[in-house]
């Protein structure tokens, strides 16, 4: 599983995120830095993601790579972190068929209306529970899909 973690501006909830996700789940799961500024990404990497990249096109290419995309919501908000979140990274998020994980902090100007009001840990550790129960079920599709495979018997005939 690939993840992505996007952020802006110092990169501090991004790299909170890294550290949680980076400390909840197997090795095997990539976790990728897109950060908004060189700045947002060195934060990422140095709290554990696997690679990284910088700036709008870096984040426009990946993001429809990933299985999964978590930040804030300001990553489907254009002109939100100060203006760092351009419309094609705005766009290109949204676009993407990864399942978004999007944290509701209301620095973007929008307010969810039914949305908790906890505190930014405590958030990001529900997201990882998330991310977790996300793995989890993908982990379990992906046995019934090799064992569907190993079950179904394969043709010998080669004539086509």
């Amino acid at each position: 599983m690939r993840i992505a973690v996007i952020d802006g501006q110092g990169g501090g909830i991004g790299k909170l995120l890294v550290e949680k996700l980076r400390r909840a789940l197997p090795e095997e799961v990539e976790i990728i830095a897109l950060g908004s500024n060189a700045v947002a990404t060195a934060a990422m990497l140095k709290a554990g993601a696997n690679s990284g990249g910088s700036g709008e096109n870096a984040i426009v290419q990946t993001a429809p790579a990933v299985d999964l995309i978590v930040g804030t919501i300001g990553v489907v908000v254009a002109h939100s972190m100060l203006g760092e979140i351009t419309p094609r990274i705005a766009e290109a998020v949204a676009r993407s068929p990864a399942r978004k994980l999007l944290l509701h902090l209301n620095r973007a100007g929008i307010e969810i209306i039914g949305a908790s009001k906890e505190p930014l840990p405590h958030l990001a550790d529900i997201l990882v529970a998330e991310v977790r129960a996300h793995l989890h079920e993908q982990t379990a599709k992906g046995s019934r899909l090799l064992q569907t495979a190993a079950a179904t018997p394969v043709s010998k005939n080669f004539d086509a």
